[in-house]
């Protein structure tokens, strides 16, 4: 509603007694068609490589989808079913090995121990991932102390647990994998922030003691720890003493991943302004005070990149434990794909894609959570 108004220059004016009502912009402002003009077709270069780009990924998607899913082969017994000149994936050749590759030469009998052992351990890594879930604490030393001993004994048997024993050769798949890899970024996160906290320290022996540290494992590739961790790591230990391989794999990997993440912490230690050591020793809070409450969760907040970047590239180098006579779930496929009865063109294709399929669903998944985390940890203020 308005008003009229005159004065005695014959002016007219109106005076609006209420807000207009809100119109909804124009649709080349807002919605779909501006994201796309003002992203991808705000120029003519970046048009031609929309266009481009969206017919890569049609050909791509279109090949891949054909091979997979159009041409692949879904019902057979032996890898002649599968020889069929075209064809795409040999699906048979998955459900038939698929024990294999998740369990390696585990007896079948017993496969309910690592079923059990993962199941207990998504359960207490949803638990601790999850931001709304109380009782960090806990949840946390059941998963980094409780947990791995349970999992040992329950999958290893033996002893007091009246299971039935299953030397650690027997293991393979995807199970190894993970014991490797959780291991792994579990052992190595702890070890390696001491290693940077002791790089950064005013100490020289303590200094030096981890610099020496740190330069000696990366400088040395995982393949070669490997080796060494197999062969020369004997000759250290008591005359008569004898390590389990997979337990030399694993200090192998756990050192060397150590000194990558040192290097990844302390980078998120001199990014820490040098106010809040100032402020830590205002309030007359001690190195260690200091350290755990006020200087690392700042530190490790920002390497949270760097830190699910080494855990995805460990994950994938589990699959160098083959050289050292253990069977991941890459070997596994190797080994599946000699088997008598399955050969076929397609078949050692389709067990390394089935392969890169799972180091993909799990890589993904961590990047995915850390950039979650990000985004929850993220106090800045954007503008």
């Amino acid at each position: 509603m308005a008003k009229t108004t005159s004065n005695s220059s014959n002016s007219v004016s109106v005076v609006r007694s209420e807000m207009a009502p809100d119109m909804p912009p124009p649709i080349r402002t807002d919605g779909i068609v501006a994201w796309l003009r003002s992203n991808l077709f705000n120029s003519v270069s970046n048009s031609i490589l929309t266009i481009l780009s969206v017919l890569m990924i049609y050909y791509a998607l279109s090949a891949l989808i054909g091979y997979v899913v159009a041409d692949a082969i879904w019902q057979g017994t032996t890898g002649t079913d599968c020889r069929v000149e075209g064809s795409g994936m040999c699906w048979p050749y998955i459900f038939n090995k698929l024990d294999f590759f998740i369990y390696g030469f585990y007896p079948d009998t017993e496969y309910w121990r690592p079923n059990i052992a993962f199941a207990i351990g998504a359960v207490l890594l949803f638990l601790l991932a999850t931001p709304r879930i109380p009782g960090k604490m806990i949840w946390g030393f059941l998963f980094l102390i409780v947990y791995p001993v349970v999992t040992f004994f329950l999958i290893n048997g033996g002893g007091f647990t009246g299971l039935v024993e299953v030397p650690t050769e027997k293991w393979g798949g995807l199970m190894l994998t993970l014991v490797v890899a959780v291991t792994g970024i579990v052992a190595s996160f702890p070890l390696g922030i001491l290693l940077a906290l002791g790089r950064r320290s005013k100490m020289p022996m303590m200094r030096s003691v981890c610099v020496v540290f740190i330069e000696l494992w990366r400088g040395v590739p995982l393949i070669t720890v490997l080796f060494m961790a197999s062969v020369m790591l004997p000759l250290f230990l008591p005359e008569g003493t004898n390590f389990d391989k997979l337990v030399r794999a694993l200090v192998g990997v756990t050192l060397f991943t150590a000194a990558y993440t040192a290097e990844v912490v302390r980078g998120g230690l001199q990014a820490v302004d040098k106010g809040q050591y100032e402020a830590a020793d205002a309030l007359g809070l001690n190195y260690a005070q200091a350290t755990t409450l006020i200087i690392l969760p700042q530190a490790l907040k920002m390497v949270i990149p760097g830190i699910v970047n080494n855990s995805i590239s460990l994950f994938k180098d589990t699959t160098l434990v083959s050289i050292v006579g253990l069977v991941d779930i890459l070997g596994a496929v190797r080994a599946a794909s000699a088997s008598q009865g399955w050969t076929a063109p397609t078949i050692p294709i389709t067990g390394y894609f089935f392969a890169a399929a799972v180091f993909w669903v799990f890589t993904f998944a961590m990047s995915r959570y850390s950039q979650y985390m990000e985004r929850q940890l993220d106090t800045g203020h954007k503008s």
